[in-house]
């Protein structure tokens, strides 16, 4: 998607002192997903494709009511169902809205290599630049959450942008328009927070001591929460305990240093090529008297050695 929205951006990827001063907006966006009142209808999916124009995925039957096994690079909202028995006996039914979480601290931004193919807006959403994108997938590695996809064809790498084209126009994103229950929520951050808070308040005088806002430290937070009843089962949700961006880029801090080395090693060398040019210059060519002894050493005969049968001709007969 393009990045030219008139947005005020607070990062790019791999480009230093990147935010701008267009429109310099102070308010941060959320999404917040209410699972307890979820019923898995799939709107979402079906506004997020028909918005973004995203071509359609083969289905087949494996099992599930979901749509899709995954996200691919062309679904990137899918509804997670799950079943899980209870210690008491009972069934749970776990319903999730997958898609990016848009981390406050961004481990797919913090991970690409080229310059401006992610970029984080003021607002708080996170999105990628296509045009700007090489395929390294660095991206997917750094992501906590598993949700950026790869594309064979394309060698590009594409997740939820949360209808960012729709939220510069002050819109609300498709999924939110579509939902027919309001589980999925849009408003200012702190408003998303205090709704989440009440919410989890409520559903603990309703039994669900374990109900928790879905919002981790180790990203610094996210701009999609989740109230969620059993906050006790997060894995069988899918959503990862404590998620730390740090740790997950462990591998590629790594890579980042080993390009250090490589750059000192690169300058050193062409320093010392200087000093050394400065010091020893180029080669002058030799004097003539010098050229004519280097010729004679080799066994090349000078002019005073030319005998007649080295002469022309004519100047042989004379």
């Amino acid at each position: 998607m393009s990045t030219e929205l008139g947005l005020a951006i607070r990062r790019k990827s791999a480009s230093p002192s990147s935010g701008t001063n267009i429109r310099r907006e102070s308010v941060e966006v959320s999404k917040l997903v209410d699972i307890d009142l979820c019923i898995g209808c799939k709107a979402c999916e079906i506004a997020c494709k028909e918005w973004n124009d995203l071509e359609p995925d083969e289905t087949f039957n494996f099992g599930s009511y979901q749509s899709h096994e995954d996200l691919t690079a062309s679904t990137w909202d899918l509804m997670r169902f799950k079943e899980v028995d209870l210690d008491n006996g009972d069934l749970a039914w776990l319903i999730r809205k997958d898609s990016c979480l848009h981390c406050d601290e961004p481990g797919c931004l913090l991970a690409c290599p080229a310059p401006g193919a992610v970029v984080q807006y003021e607002n708080g959403i996170v999105d990628f630049d296509q045009t700007k994108c090489i395929g390294c997938q660095y991206c997917v590695t750094g992501c906590p959450f598993d949700i950026p996809r790869f594309d064979r064809k394309t060698k590009k790498v594409y997740k939820c942008t949360m209808c960012v084209d729709r939220v510069a126009g002050g819109l609300e994103p498709a999924c939110v328009k579509a939902c027919p229950t309001g589980s999925i929520r849009f408003g200012s951050r702190q408003e998303m927070l205090a709704y989440g808070e009440a919410k989890v308040e409520k559903l603990h005088r309703r039994g669900f001591d374990d109900a928790v806002l879905y919002d981790p430290s180790g990203v610094n937070g996210l701009h999609m929460t989740y109230v969620v009843p059993r906050g006790d089962m997060l894995g069988d949700y899918g959503l990862p305990d404590d998620p730390d961006v740090r740790a997950n880029l462990s591998f590629i801090g790594k890579l980042r240093g080993l390009r250090g080395i490589g750059a000192v090693a690169t300058w050193a060398g062409l320093i010392g090529a200087g000093l050394y040019w400065l010091r020893v210059g180029r080669k002058a060519p030799p004097p003539e008297a010098e050229a004519v002894a280097e010729a004679e050493r080799l066994g090349q005969p000078g002019p005073e050695d030319e005998g007649p049968e080295d002469l022309e001709p004519e100047e042989a007969e004379r």
